[in-house]
Order: C-alpha cells, then structure tokens, then sequence
C-alpha cells in the first residue's frame, strides 16, 4: 500500500486522536471533502483505518494493521527508537531480531556495525543486512507469514532453541497498562517467547501507540525484558515496573528515565 503525504498526515492524526472527521480535514488540508472521502476509503481499504460515519478510526481491538500501513505509522519515532537501540548492541556481538516494523528500524540502523551474527525470522531484515559482509545472517526456517514476510510455527521455534544471543530485540504488537506484552498471532507468540529465553540481554522497542492498542494472545511482561525503548512513556503504572524490575527505560524523546 503506497500512502501518500498527506494520507501519511491523516494516519498520524487518527493515531493521535484516535478518529478524524471528513469535515475537519477538508479544512486542514485545504482540499475538498471528496478528497478526503477517497484518501479515508484508500486508507480503510488498507486495512490502516476503519470507516465510520463522518470519518474513520484508527483500528485498536483484535484487528491487525496491514504491514505496509504499519511502516508509515508513527515512522520518525520508529527511526529514533531504531538508533537507540543499535547504540547498545556493540560489534562483536550476537542478536535475535523478530518480527516488526520497529524491529526492522533496529535492523536498519545496525548497518554501520561490525561483526555482527544476526539471527532472525524476519524475511525484511535478513534480505536489507544480507547486503553487508561484516553482518552474518542466519534465517529461521518455518512458515512464512505472506502479509509481513516473518517466519512462524514449530520449525522456526525449533530453530531459535538451538541458539544462546548476546542481545534480543523484540516488538509488541499492544503493551497493557499492566504491562503484559500482547500480540495478534499465537504462532509468532512462541518464537518471540522462545527469542526471550534464548537471549542474555532483552530489548523492547515500542512506540507509544501501542499503548492505546489492545491484542488477543500474550507474549509475557515488561518485567521479563532488560531494556525497553520507546518514544515516550506517559504511563505511571509501566514506569513503577520498570522501576521495581530494573528495567532501563529509554525515552527518545528525552532522557534515559529509569534504569
């Protein structure tokens, strides 16, 4: 799904504020509401939003967001999280990178690196850092997922087993205010549980709209990462179990708040 500037405005507004009116984005952008009613039915259309009378929603529920919509979702925090994250993986070292879009901002920003052994059941971060010699790359085999490339079931959770990493980086798809980690998809569950267990060091990146989203199936909790970037954390109850977890909380937006 190809988003244009302004439909990339309009997610990021129905991000923000949850719906957006055809009225009150005609006026915005200064275009005429038809505009505005063919950029929202592309963007429902895209599975990026959900149309509502007057306007649309942005999807929370059990209902996933299409991959590529999900790339142009909060995509400047995504590339500062990305940064952040590879500043704490040294060269020399040895990852998991799971499936995400967040994930693969890690993976894009690790490029400069070198040494590195990378083990992965993302099909798009293993086809980008497969171009660099100095980045090892080794694939989990399994099912390949046709909407995001990643590799899911028993194979690719037999094949993560084999491993002992330096470093993990995880997404979530929703973090509960409690901060149980949540996705969509049972088999991507497992072999995100079994990249947990098989890492010395976890990393959580998340921006903070999935705060605001809720999942079916848990991944586990906040208290079983070692470091968790975000852009920002505006939630007590996440901040008390980073907190009382020793659990480094890196904002990009501002400072390391906790750790």
């Amino acid at each position: 799904m190809f988003l244009t500037g302004r439909q990339a405005e309009i997610l990021e507004i129905a991000k923000a504020e949850g719906r957006v009116q055809v009225e009150e984005l005609a006026g915005r952008f200064s275009v005429t509401p038809q505009t505005i009613r063919k950029d929202l039915n592309d963007l429902c259309e895209g599975r990026a939003l959900t149309r509502v009378h007057g306007g649309a929603i942005f999807p929370s529920g059990t209902e996933n967001v299409k991959y590529e919509a999900r790339r142009s979702i909060a995509a400047t925090e995504k590339q500062a999280i990305g940064r952040a994250a590879a500043a704490l993986i040294p060269d020399n070292s040895s990852l998991f990178i799971n499936i995400g879009t967040t994930t693969e901002a890690v993976g894009e920003a690790l490029l400069d690196h070198r040494e590195l052994m990378v083990i992965t059941n993302n099909i798009n971060v293993a086809n980008r850092l497969r171009l660099f010699p100095s980045i090892e790359v080794v694939i989990a085999g399994g099912v390949v997922r046709g909407s995001d490339g990643g590799i899911v079931g028993e194979a690719a959770v037999d094949f993560i087993r084999q491993f002992k990493v330096d470093y993990a980086v995880i997404g979530a798809s929703a973090i509960d205010h409690d901060g149980a980690l949540l996705d969509f998809d049972f088999r991507e569950v497992k072999v995100a549980q079994a990249i947990i267990a098989n890492a010395r060091n976890v990393i959580l990146v998340s921006d903070s709209s999935k705060f605001d989203r809720n999942a079916p199936v848990r991944i586990g909790h906040l208290s079983q990462v070692h470091t968790f970037i975000t852009d920002r954390c505006p939630l007590p109850s996440l901040r008390d179990i980073c907190i009382e977890h020793d659990v480094q909380l890196i904002e990009t937006d501002g400072e390391i708040a906790s750790e």
